[in-house]
């Protein structure tokens, strides 16, 4: 799935492309994508730095939309498959 893609799924309106929303779909893409990349090279610790800091940044945006819209926070739980 591309960038695109991910963000007409999740945007709210016709021009929204930076909600946060679309921001954590996106961030939920790449750190699958550097997981799989990961699974093949244990030792590249770079990437694996880069991986940590997505994490913790959906962490937050997670956090974020949970307090601003629980509604909106429990079905992009769903639809991503997130854990909570």
């Amino acid at each position: 799935m591309n960038k695109d893609d991910i963000i007409k799924e999740f945007q709210i309106h016709d021009t929204d492309t930076g909600s946060t929303a679309v921001q954590i779909a996106l961030l939920t893409a790449r750190i699958r994508h550097l997981t799989e990349h990961l699974k093949n090279h244990p030792k590249d610790f770079h990437s694996r730095r880069g991986l940590m800091k997505m994490v913790g940044r959906r962490r937050k945006m997670l956090k974020y939309l949970m307090k601003k819209d629980p509604e909106l926070y429990k079905q992009l739980l769903e639809k991503l498959s997130l854990r909570k």
